[in-house]
This record gives C-alpha cells, sequence and structure tokens, in this order.
C-alpha cells in the first residue's frame, strides 16, 4: 500500500514538474491590432478627442484618411519610432503607427496596429517605448485579430502560406538616377490627379535618403473600400490595417506585397475569404506602380 501511495505521489509530482516546464516553455502570441475604447459618441468627437491625446503625449499627426463613410484613420509617429525605423534595412515601413477611428453598431472602437507585432513582421529592434507612449495617451489596450495570435519567431518570418511573399519580397515599382527625382517622381504622380490614388501622409526617416508615403486605393481590383468590404467582417474592425505605404529608399521605390501585407492585418483568413479579393493584390501593385512612371 505504502509502495502504492509513494508512486501516486511521485507521478503526481512529476505531472506538476511536467505541467511547469510547458508553461515555461510556452511562447507568447502576438496579434495584430490593439483596441484602446469602444465608446458611445459620434465619430467626429472621437476623432478629435483621439487627436488630442496623441498629440499631448508627443505624436505628430501625419494625416488623416477615410476609406469608408464610418472609418477615420488617424496616421502618427514620433521621435522613437522613427529612430527605430532607421535603423534596420527598410524599416521605414514601419516608421508610422495606423489610428483607427471606427462607428459600429455597438459604439465608436477606437484601435490601432500592436507595435509589437508589426516590429517582429518588419525587422524591426524593440518598440516597447512606443507602446508606453500609446498607452498613455490613450489608455491600455486589448489586442485583438487573430484567435490564437502568431509567435515571435512565426511573424518575423512571416509567409501566409507556401509560395506567399515574406517581408522582403516587397515589389521594386521603379528606379531613378537619384533619391530626389524618386521622390518628385512619386508626388509628380499623386498631385496629378490622373490616378485613383490619395495621398495620405509623407514622413521622411532620419539619417538616410528614405521616404515612407501613405497611398489611399480609391479605385480598380485592390481598392481599399473593395477589400475591407470583403473580408473585414469581425465586430472587432481591422481598420488600421490601412493605408498601404510607398517607400523611396535611395533611388528606388517599393512597394509591400499585398498578399504579405493583408494577410498579416488578417492572419486567421482563410483560404475561402482570399480568394475573394483574388485580384487585389495584382490590383494594389498595378495601382501603386503607376506612381513610379
Amino acid at each position: 500500500m505504502n509502495k502504492i501511495i509513494t508512486g501516486f505521489v511521485l507521478l503526481a509530482f512529476c505531472l506538476s514538474i511536467a505541467t511547469t516546464d510547458a508553461k515555461r516553455k510556452k511562447k507568447p502570441r502576438y496579434m495584430p491590432f490593439s483596441m484602446v475604447h469602444n465608446m458611445a459618441t459620434d465619430i467626429a468627437s472621437a476623432v478629435t478627442a483621439t487627436k488630442t491625446k496623441l498629440e499631448a503625449n508627443g505624436f505628430t499627426l501625419l494625416g488623416e484618411y477615410s476609406t469608408l463613410e464610418n472609418v477615420v484613420i488617424i496616421v502618427i509617429t514620433n521621435d522613437e519610432l522613427l529612430k527605430v525605423a532607421s535603423s534596420t534595412e527598410f524599416g521605414g515601413y514601419g516608421a508610422v503607427i495606423r489610428v483607427a477611428v471606427t462607428k459600429t453598431d455597438s459604439g465608436i472602437q477606437v484601435s490601432h496596429v500592436n507595435p509589437v507585432y508589426m516590429s517582429f513582421a518588419y525587422q524591426m529592434k524593440s518598440l516597447a517605448g512606443v507602446v508606453a507612449s500609446l498607452e498613455s495617451a490613450l489608455g491600455k489596450a486589448e489586442n485583438f485579430g487573430s484567435k490564437k495570435g502568431l509567435t515571435e519567431r512565426s511573424l518575423k518570418g512571416y509567409q501566409y502560406m507556401m509560395m506567399m511573399p515574406y517581408f522582403e519580397d516587397h515589389h521594386k515599382m521603379g528606379s531613378f538616377d537619384n533619391h530626389a527625382d524618386a521622390l518628385q517622381a512619386v508626388n509628380k504622380n499623386l498631385a496629378s490627379g490622373s490616378l485613383p490614388l490619395t495621398k495620405v501622409f509623407e514622413v521622411k526617416i532620419p539619417g538616410k535618403d528614405e521616404v515612407l508615403i501613405g497611398v489611399g486605393i480609391k479605385e480598380g481590383d485592390g481598392a481599399d473600400s473593395f477589400i475591407m468590404k470583403s473580408i473585414d467582417k469581425e465586430d472587432k474592425k481591422h481598420s488600421a490595417h490601412l493605408p498601404y505605404g510607398v517607400l523611396i529608399s535611395g533611388g528606388k521605390v517599393y512597394s509591400q506585397a499585398g498578399e504579405f501585407r493583408i494577410a498579416l492585418s488578417f492572419p486567421d483568413l482563410s483560404m475561402g475569404q482570399f480568394m475573394d479579393i483574388m485580384d487585389a493584390p495584382d490590383g494594389i501593385k498595378d495601382s501603386l506602380s503607376a506612381l513610379a512612371k
């Protein structure tokens, strides 16, 4: 009898150790967006209040964009974010934070891109300070956008599925003799009025010949409204997915592959849902490529 009791005690002890080890080895998972408010107010008041809080906490307002009637996206940056963005190759894609104010049936949602999630996917260094500044401005956030989330390792080598692009597989849309010519060409095309595109913001990456320009796509297979109406179906909206970024680095003009960019913001998207927007990645590429001609 004593041997049986001893055996059970030893078994319980071993199971306890195994459970503890499993918990210790369990890696944290991250989600693409952070929800900071769900309030009962009108969208104009929510936008004004959000902008005031952000500016009061050291953020620079770069631009606003409305894809749908009840959505306003505020694009921001700060000194720390720009510093981190400048320290890695093509980190300029992560030089801004997109903050969305979205009117839903349950109230006004204020959300933003999760800087930690973004930093891993864009191969950037820690953005812990940016997270702290956002919390000071808007309050503690609840992350959302994926049922299980993704690990740091998964994000650093993110690929929606086999044969799909990685972060480094971005599109080179054009080459110019120098950075000034490349930037001038993109801005000239945006200002021409001949393209179904809207310039949302422009920010220079410090210490290098690199500029990120935010662009809204109004028409075509890659139109912002078409994509968001097709796949942004959850109660908590992924509005801060937009706008897309065009990166002018040196004399070259780049944009992220649509398959990568969309899947990163909608990591739980089924293949069936992706098929609903199967022409969108090429549509985005074609629309943005026109800026480098």
